[in-house]
């Protein structure tokens, strides 16, 4: 069995610009169940930055401002 890492994760979601609910569950997991280096921390971390930057996109984030143009 191969081990995924949060860095490999990471590079997924870079290389398609969206992070999809299932692989932000997936991160969440891992980094609360998971052993990680700082490769991965550091892989994490821009992964965040490029979130708030807007050069990734969130699922998460598309979903919940769809709740709340619906519910005004």
């Amino acid at each position: 069995m191969t081990c995924i890492r949060v860095r490999d994760v990471v590079q997924e979601v870079m290389s398609t610009g969206y992070l999809s609910l299932n692989l932000e569950n997936k991160l969440r997991r891992m980094l609360q169940t998971t052993h990680y280096d700082s490769e991965d921390i550091h892989a994490f971390a821009n992964l965040q930055l490029a979130a708030m930057s807007g050069k990734v996109k969130q699922e998460s984030r598309e979903l919940y401002q769809l709740a709340v143009m619906e519910s005004e």
